[in-house]
């Protein structure tokens, strides 16, 4: 009896095994088509090609790899309409030859009316019907608002080679471009004998001291102030004097400030592409130039020592004084004001203020990106929107007082010893200040 049992036990055991066999192959088959099924592949960044222009073949073009505006933003606005229309046309997928980008894209730039601006330079208006219900002041700015190019009055090209072979040959470490105007002398004068002055300037960590270079922006006598005395032989003998002017043919208005950052841009590719870094701030701010080379001195340094193990295309230096989320300025009184039917939207992250500093390299690159970003008449802002078209955002430093110290601080020397830059100083105050914050550490 046992010994039967036995035998059916093994008999049974042998037909089942191979149902359970059979089992666990359908199991491991259903499993496995449930992972399949199941499996997302890591993504791999490819790079999207379309009918156009490519340096390695006449019939791609690569997907840009910069980010463009957001076609979503309200375009209902002027300056949106005008931007979007150009983001489209430059678009690397859209490019190509006329009959894609008007087949496919549907895009439509919009003709210009030629107008000359400045003496000789030629440019185009919007296609804008109505211009009415713009203050003056916008309206001046919109009809102008697409010629980039004005002849230089007063020239320096050479300024930044100068006396060369007096400081070893050096580029400039620190480039000053201020910008003034051409009635305020005093200010270009105390500068020149505090924080801008030209030539090596000591610092508490470089020895030898960085080579500094001033250079003043200005523009011709803004006429929509009304008449004004002729100061141009009083400025020509101040520049057969220091060699520091430039001078653009364009009038010297708030909503021009742009235009200087735009013709100072194409001046330095030209005559001071090697200079390191670059201070473009306004006459009417102190800054402590010792400290800012020492802060420079360390960002070069470290830039230099990572540079040869990332590739790149230069130190994206830029800091000042960060305004994030803004919006703009709606009050028909103040000079900010900017109509919502010119532009729509928040402020790209800039540096608001006095005073910004970055490197030489990413001012080439911002000349070249600000071919493609349309004028906008706050310089501070335009500096950011061609920022966020390369893809960078500006850094804050707390040294950048662009608002200025608190009252009860601003006679106390040692309240700056933090400082980089101050703004809303006078002449008078400036050269005061200058000679009070000289050797900080040993007052402080």
């Amino acid at each position: 009896m046992g010994r039967c049992c036995k035998c059916n036990g093994r008999l049974l055991c042998m037909c089942l095994l191979p149902c359970m066999m059979t089992g666990h192959l359908i199991i491991y088959i259903l499993v496995s088509i449930f992972v399949t099924i199941s499996y997302t592949p890591p993504k791999i960044t490819l790079h999207y090609i379309a009918p156009g222009i490519s340096p390695n073949s006449s019939a791609l073009a690569s997907h840009p790899l910069n980010p463009f505006w957001k076609l979503g933003v309200d375009d209902t606005a002027l300056w949106n309409q005008l931007q979007h229309t150009w983001d489209r046309h430059y678009s690397p997928i859209l490019r190509g030859n006329g009959s894609v980008l008007a087949r496919n894209a549907k895009v439509k730039v919009p003709s210009h009316t030629e107008e000359k601006c400045g003496s000789d330079c030629t440019c185009s208006t919007p296609p804008v019907q109505d211009l009415s219900s713009f203050p003056e002041q916008m309206r001046t700015f919109i009809r102008s608002m697409h010629c980039r190019e004005y002849p230089l009055l007063i020239n320096q090209p050479d300024l930044c080679t100068r006396n060369r072979s007096r400081y070893g040959g050096d580029h400039p470490m620190l480039l000053m471009a201020v910008k003034s105007q051409l009635g305020n002398f005093e200010n270009r004068q105390a500068i020149r004998e505090t924080w801008g002055r030209s030539g090596l300037v000591k610092t508490d960590t470089l020895r030898r001291g960085a080579l500094v270079r001033t250079v003043f922006l200005l523009g011709r006598q803004d006429s929509s102030l009304g008449p004004h005395p002729d100061l141009m032989n009083l400025l020509e003998l101040e520049n057969q004097k220091y060699g520091d002017i430039l001078q653009w043919d364009f009038e010297d208005s708030f909503f021009n400030l742009t235009l200087k950052d735009l013709s100072f841009w194409q001046w330095f590719h030209q005559h001071c592409s090697k200079a390191v870094f670059i201070f473009k701030g306004d006459d009417d701010v102190l800054v402590r130039t010792g400290a800012l080379l020492d802060y420079l001195n360390k960002r070069w340094q470290e830039y230099q020592l990572t540079s040869g193990f990332i590739n790149n295309t230069g130190l994206d230096l830029f800091v000042g004084d960060l305004i994030n989320n803004a919006m703009p300025n709606r009050d028909p009184s103040t000079k900010y004001y900017i109509p919502e039917q010119f532009y729509r939207g928040t402020y790209p992250p800039y540096a608001g203020g006095g005073g910004v500093v970055y490197s030489g390299s990413l001012a080439l690159r911002l000349k070249e990106v600000s071919e493609r970003v349309r004028l906008f008449p706050i310089d501070d802002v335009y500096l950011g929107m061609c920022l966020y078209r390369l893809g960078l955002s500006p850094k804050d430093h707390e040294g950048f007082y662009t608002f200025d110290l608190p009252q009860t601080l601003r006679g106390n020397p040692c309240a700056y010893r933090g400082a980089l830059l101050v703004h809303r100083r006078g002449p008078k105050e400036i050269l005061r200040l200058w000679k009070q914050l000289q050797n900080l550490a040993g007052q402080c």
